[in-house]
Parts: C-alpha cells; sequence; structure tokens
C-alpha cells in the first residue's frame, strides 16, 4: 500500500499542486473519493477538523489545510529552499498564490458570469509579483526561488494551469510565465501525469464551466 492517501472531492482543486509533487518526485497515493452526496449528509464534514477537505495521511500523520500539506511535502522531499533565506521566500511566494486562488474560487462559486470580465483584466497585476521574482532569479530560466524546484512551484504551475483552462490564452501577454509552465510541464514525471487520465480527465473544480 503506497504510504500516501489524498481524501477529497472528484476534481482538481486544493489537492492537484500535491498530486504533480508526488508524481513528479516518484511517489504513488491513493485517492479515497468524497461524493458530493456523502459530503452534504454531514458525518465526513463532522469528521474533519476544520470541517473541510482535502484530508492527508501520511501513515500514521493525519494532516488538513492545502497548504500545511504542501508544506509538510516540501519537507519531506527537500523542496522547502536549500537554506533559511530561501524557506523564507518560498513562503512568502506561496502566500501570494494562495491569494489568487482565493480570488479565483470566490469567481468560480459566486459570480463567474458577472465578475469574469473584471477578473482577467485585472490578472496581470496579480500575476506580475511571479514575472518579477523569475526575472530575478537566473533572469527567468530557473525555478520561483533558488536553484531547484520547490513545493510552490508546483503550487503556482497548478494554478497557471487552471487559469488556462478558464480562459485560454489568458496567459499570452506573459512569454515568461509561459515559459515556465511549458519547463516545469516537461519535466519527464510531471508530464507523464499531467498526461495520464487521472489529471486530465479530472475537473479542475466542482462547477459546470470548468
Amino acid at each position: 500500500m503506497p504510504p500516501y492517501t489524498i481524501v477529497y472531492f472528484p476534481t482538481r482543486g486544493r489537492c492537484e499542486a500535491m498530486r504533480m509533487l508526488l508524481a513528479d518526485q516518484g511517489q504513488s497515493w491513493k485517492e479515497e473519493v468524497v461524493t458530493k452526496e456523502s459530503w452534504l449528509q454531514g458525518l465526513l464534514k463532522a469528521s474533519c477538523l476544520y470541517g473541510q477537505r482535502p484530508k492527508f495521511q501520511d501513515r500514521d500523520l493525519t494532516l488538513y489545510q492545502s497548504n500545511a500539506i504542501l508544506r509538510h511535502l516540501g519537507r519531506t522531499f527537500g523542496l522547502y529552499g536549500k537554506d533559511e533565506r530561501e524557506a523564507a521566500l518560498v513562503d512568502m511566494v506561496n502566500d501570494g498564490v494562495e491569494d489568487i486562488c482565493r480570488h479565483c474560487s470566490q469567481l468560480i462559486y459566486r459570480s463567474y458570469e458577472e465578475g469574469k470580465a473584471k477578473y482577467f483584466q485585472e490578472l496581470p497585476g496579480h500575476l506580475k509579483p511571479f514575472e518579477t521574482l523569475l526575472i530575478q532569479n537566473q533572469e527567468g530560466q530557473a525555478f520561483l526561488v533558488g536553484d531547484q524546484i520547490s513545493f510552490v512551484d508546483y503550487n503556482l504551475l497548478d494554478l497557471l494551469l487552471n487559469h488556462q483552462v478558464l480562459a485560454l490564452g489568458c496567459l499570452d501577454s506573459h512569454p515568461l510565465l509561459l515559459a515556465y509552465v511549458a519547463r516545469l510541464s516537461a519535466r519527464p514525471k510531471l508530464k507523464a501525469y499531467l498526461a495520464s487520465p487521472e489529471h486530465v480527465n479530472c475537473p479542475v473544480h466542482g462547477a459546470q464551466k470548468i
């Protein structure tokens, strides 16, 4: 049995970054799918520490909160920068990714049709900090922090791929980010996962638009 179990809805959602990380690191994991019907019954929700998924099992360690899970995996696989300085930068950048994730979730679940034009009009400004970080790090030819991949790279990659599903061409004015997506997506194990039915056939969110 694989040591890792992801308990989540049948979507990419808050778990795809950790799936990409595990796949790229050559790890296997088990999926326990939570259906909408079982969730609405309330028993599963009541059993969760914060009343929400995902739930992540690492042997006898149970974790909730997607970013806490990513940080745990970052420490486990050496994906948290090479020193305390880089680790602090990784945390900072991940908080920036989280800001956009929250904005995107609000758009998807609350006001998609009314808010999508404004959202994508403002998106370049939200993406600019990540372009700045890439330029500052080996002129955009490496990762977000340092010279090795970190857990925040998977998180940003997931965010950018999701936005390309939401609005095809939304990154066309961001060649540095497009190159970043292509570079990371070409990593052999990650490329295989991104081409797999488990990724391709899994909706981005539990919403009809995507």
